[in-house]
């Protein structure tokens, strides 16, 4: 990223424009993004008139202890790692009024500094490790606090293609938007990655993107990750909305990840010419060279955790979890079912459901697996397949990491027999084609969402 100095002027409050390296959020493809149902129309090549008011005092807004009580019930849902000083949420929330009392002292007073990130390191799918900066507590809070002001006046004038981390939007309501695409003759597609979108950020060219809407020097700082990072990443691709919404093209949007879709080769060839020329010559951000390419929906393309193609023997259009959705959810279940601690391995005899029914930690285990397989097929439910039994496959893998789990042995074996389905279903296990068959009945309600 391009890097500016940080200006500690009098009255500012000093957040430094250092965005979290990667994705907007990680695993956002797997998590529930419940949005509302878009209509059945396809795609229309439209945007929001701008807004022509500009906000001139907000951090006032900001620091009321109402507000910062409501960021603070956000940040507590939401949950997360302490940051450099060390700071839990349950030590902050023993003492939160007076914490929060004396956060809105400090904003009014025009004293409050960020503290250094932390950073951490995660596995990356494809190998090595991505770097994550984690705020602290006190600094997340502010950052909520700062969303609820600035959210609602940016909300005003985006794009209705744009569906990351906004109010009723959502992963659910951009693959709604993709399925009516597909299905009504767009049969060309614009895949395209962007390349380390925050570390390419222009912070001048963020700095007036906000200045569009706001006046006051006290908030038109950015902080270093956290809850405002999404809104500013909206806020930074709004022009390359706008740009291609008026070319008319039809544009899919979830945070840096998004799609064009066109009914000709030769158009969709013309939307990523533009887009190129927007998003790197305008905004100065890469788009990945060996990830970004003009495709038929018939050969196929991903876009959040799925697999849109057309099945060359039955030529039906087909949606599937797409392979490196597949390799995070085994990747999940494996860190979920580990060997039982303190147990040798059983013998046959001594697998009784009664005794299975005893074992505590198997209890929390499977108590543990069904709430991220709930919340898994809640994501990935919508998928077009020629199977009755769509999800068999991921069923009969959790199954055998549960086998492994209580007898620590994997492959064919008596194990398999002396643990069949019905006794793993005995125990609590419930199958991801159990979730489904009560989806496909209208019987399954939307899981509840964290916050």
């Amino acid at each position: 990223m391009r890097k500016q100095p940080a200006k500690d002027g009098v009255g500012q409050l000093v957040l430094q424009i250092v965005f979290p390296e990667g994705r907007t959020s990680h695993g956002t493809e797997e998590t529930q993004e419940n949005g509302p149902e878009a209509s059945s129309a396809p795609p229309a090549a439209r945007s929001q008139p701008e807004r022509k008011r500009k906000w001139y005092s907000l951090i006032d807004k900001v620091y009321t202890l109402s507000n910062l009580q409501q960021a603070w019930q956000q940040v507590a849902a939401n949950g997360g790692a302490p940051g450099s000083d060390g700071m839990t949420i349950a030590k902050f929330g023993a003492t939160a009024d007076q914490r929060l009392e004396q956060l809105a002292a400090d904003l009014r007073a025009k004293t409050y500094r960020p503290q250094p990130v932390r950073r951490v390191f995660i596995p990356k799918a494809g190998g090595g490790q991505r770097p994550l900066g984690i705020p602290s507590v006190r600094d997340r809070i502010v950052q909520q606090a700062l969303r609820q002001i600035l959210e609602p006046l940016f909300e005003a004038k985006f794009s209705s293609r744009s569906h990351g981390f906004r109010p009723e939007k959502g992963c659910a309501t951009a693959l709604s938007v993709v399925d009516r695409a597909v299905k009504h003759g767009y049969q060309w597609v614009v895949d395209a990655d962007l390349q380390a979108f925050f570390d390419t950020v222009d912070h001048p060219k963020l700095i007036a993107a906000l200045n569009e809407e706001i006046a006051d020097g006290s908030v038109l700082g950015t902080p270093q990750g956290g809850p405002l990072s999404p809104l500013l990443a909206n806020v930074y691709l709004h022009h390359f909305d706008t740009r291609m919404v008026q070319a008319g093209y039809g544009l899919v949007r979830y945070a840096d990840d998004f799609v064009l879709f066109a009914q000709s080769e030769d158009a969709a060839v013309a939307a990523l010419t533009l887009a190129r020329q927007v998003l790197e010559e305008e905004l100065g951000l890469r788009l990945h060279p060996e990830k970004t390419r003009v495709v038929s929906v018939a050969h196929g393309f991903e876009f959040l955790g799925f697999h849109y193609y057309r099945d060359p023997k039955t030529e039906q259009l087909r949606k599937e979890v797409r392979p490196k959705s597949v390799r995070r959810f085994r990747e999940a279940i494996r860190a979920r079912t580990p060997r039982l601690k303190n147990q040798r391995k059983p013998k046959a005899r001594r697998l009784t459901p009664a005794r299975l029914a005893k074992n505590q930690a198997l209890r929390r285990m499977i108590a543990d697996l069904n709430r991220f397989l709930r919340g898994w097929h809640w994501y990935f439910k919508a998928v077009w397949s020629p199977y009755a039994t769509p999800f068999r496959n991921f069923d009969g893998f959790v199954r055998g990491r549960v086998r492994a789990a209580i007898t620590g042995r994997v492959g064919p074996g008596w194990w398999n027999k002396r643990l069949p389905n019905a006794l793993l279903r005995e125990l609590g296990l419930i199958p991801l084609e159990e979730w489904h068959r009560e989806y496909l009945s209208g019987q399954l309600a939307a899981p509840a969402r964290k916050g």
